[in-house]
């Protein structure tokens, strides 16, 4: 049973074996340090006072920043392995819970003010659930902020690798990642983009913007291979939504 008596669901990723080498590629990589962080804080904007579901807080890097902007921040993540490091980064006191985004969450409605969720959706075969019930908690007129595995990368990654990838199928993928010496396999469900804007609206949530980010100036210095030979600062890697609760 997880928590409020509620039935668990196992869920298509564990993290839990690769905790601490997640984490601490998470902390200086080119996508999550300098592009994907980023652009989550700079969509949220001025955070001070808002109440804020951090849906997905993996070792809490997010969490960290908008309470640090004044956001009063609550994180929920599968993973307990890696609710442990985020307890170790954010203190005794941060409102941390083991919660699967495929089941109910543990929240009366109208809790939030806004939602992020930070690379996760990309997790989850079905989406429609977990949007409900993140419409549930959030108060009208709050906002979700949503990054996912951009659906044009896959697609030309799977035809570079010579494969026929069918795009406009919601289908699943499997990866093995390795870091720091331990190994998971993790399950992703790769979705066109009209399914996604699709559930979104199906959910009662109002699309305010899509966005294809640049990575901040400093990762040119960070990064100069990288970026050798981009002319800016933009390259496709996730893509980026606000969604307004109707």
């Amino acid at each position: 049973m997880g928590q409020n008596g509620r039935m668990s669901v196992k869920t298509s990723y564990d993290y839990d074996p690769i905790a601490e080498g997640y984490t601490a590629e998470n902390e200086t990589s080119l996508v999550n340090a300098y592009y994907e962080r980023p652009a989550m804080l700079e969509l949220a904007g001025d955070v001070t006072g808002r109440r804020i579901l951090d849906a997905g807080c993996g070792a809490g890097p997010l969490f960290a920043e908008l309470r640090e902007r004044g956001a009063v921040v609550t994180g929920v993540d599968a993973s307990a392995g890696m609710l442990e490091l985020a307890r170790r980064r954010l203190g005794a006191d941060a409102d941390l819970r083991v919660v699967d985004l495929a089941g109910p969450l543990p929240f009366p409605d109208d809790t939030f003010d806004d939602v992020v969720a930070s690379l996760v959706l990309h997790y989850l075969e079905d989406w429609g659930p977990t949007l409900a019930e993140i419409r549930r908690v959030l108060k009208p007129g709050g906002r979700l902020l949503v990054s996912v595995d951009h659906p044009f990368v896959i697609t030309l990654m799977q035809q570079a690798a010579g494969e026929k990838p069918k795009y406009f199928e919601v289908r699943n993928r499997t990866e093995e990642w390795v870091m720091g010496g331990q190994t998971t396999t993790l399950s992703f469900w790769d979705r066109p983009l009209h399914a996604m804007t699709e559930a979104f609206t199906a959910a009662g949530f109002r699309i305010s913007v899509i966005s294809e980010p640049p990575a901040v100036p400093e990762a040119r210095e960070v990064f100069p291979e990288e970026f050798r030979d981009r002319p800016g600062l933009r390259f496709l890697s996730f893509l980026f939504f606000v969604l307004e609760a109707g």
